[in-house]
């Protein structure tokens, strides 16, 4: 029914100035493609549930000839350092 693409970015443009970014943190990337087929509120309900259980934010969106759609959505990753000591 729709295509999702997920990918990570070390530095997103649009983001250069951000102090979290400037400490070495990142984003996750997902691209999701809504067909035109689709009505306006199925392809809302179908972002709005990606972005509230999965914690996205929306980057950016674009709409293309024909009428489909593609939305990035975006979330910070977390490095987590390991508290365990080998000896």
């Amino acid at each position: 029914m729709f295509d999702v693409t997920r990918f990570y970015s070390p530095l997103p443009l649009e983001a250069m100035n951000d102090t979290w970014l400037a400490r070495g943190g990142s984003y996750e990337y997902r691209v999701v493609t809504v067909p035109a087929n689709l009505t306006s509120g199925a392809a809302r309900r179908l972002i709005t549930d990606q972005a509230e259980y999965g914690r996205w934010e929306m980057a950016r969106s674009a709409r293309y000839w024909g009428g489909a759609k593609r939305v990035w959505l975006r979330r910070k990753t977390l490095k987590v350092e390991s508290t365990v000591w080998f000896l």
